[in-house]
């Protein structure tokens, strides 16, 4: 269990480091080259992918068991638009740690709140009911990764419409 979290925490900070030096804005370029064979479930291209958009902001998903089958985590991006929140919930089976890559808000956690700003990780334990409020006047954007490649969640309350 021990190797398994730092396995995770080292995988979580090497992702994070890398989407903190190349995280892509909203307007970058749709890339047109193909994923090589050899590289099907290894690999996937944001370009290619879909982005959930919801009231509050918009979730895609980059890794995961059901983008890469035997994946161990999940890992997307999440937008908070301005003045908006993602709906209280919490993961039955997982971990989230959250890297803030720009904008700032309020990060709830069981109850508690702390200023979060661009350049602040945040550790979400398994159960921890939680979301962010973005009290800026940008849309808050974030790399999320969960310490599991089926990443369940549990909204508290009801999902506000897409």
């Amino acid at each position: 269990m021990r190797y398994q979290m730092r396995s995770f925490a080292l995988a979580s900070f090497i992702v994070l480091a890398a989407a903190a030096i190349f995280a892509r804005d909203d307007k970058s370029p749709v890339s047109s080259s193909a994923i090589p064979p050899e590289w099907k479930g290894k690999m996937t291209d944001a370009s290619q992918l879909p982005v959930e958009t919801n009231s509050w902001g918009t979730l895609q998903w980059l890794c995961s068991e059901k983008l890469m089958p035997g994946a161990e985590q999940t890992v997307g991006i999440a937008t908070i638009f301005a003045g908006k929140k993602n709906p209280l919930h919490y993961h039955p089976n997982c971990e989230e740690i959250v890297y803030i890559l720009s904008g700032e808000g309020l990060q709830n956690c069981d109850g508690n709140a702390v200023h979060v700003k661009a350049g602040m990780t945040i550790r979400i334990p398994p159960k921890v009911k939680h979301n962010i409020v973005n009290t800026g006047t940008e849309t808050l954007r974030s790399l999320i990764t969960y310490s599991s490649g089926d990443r369940q969640v549990v909204f508290m309350d009801e999902q506000p419409p897409k």
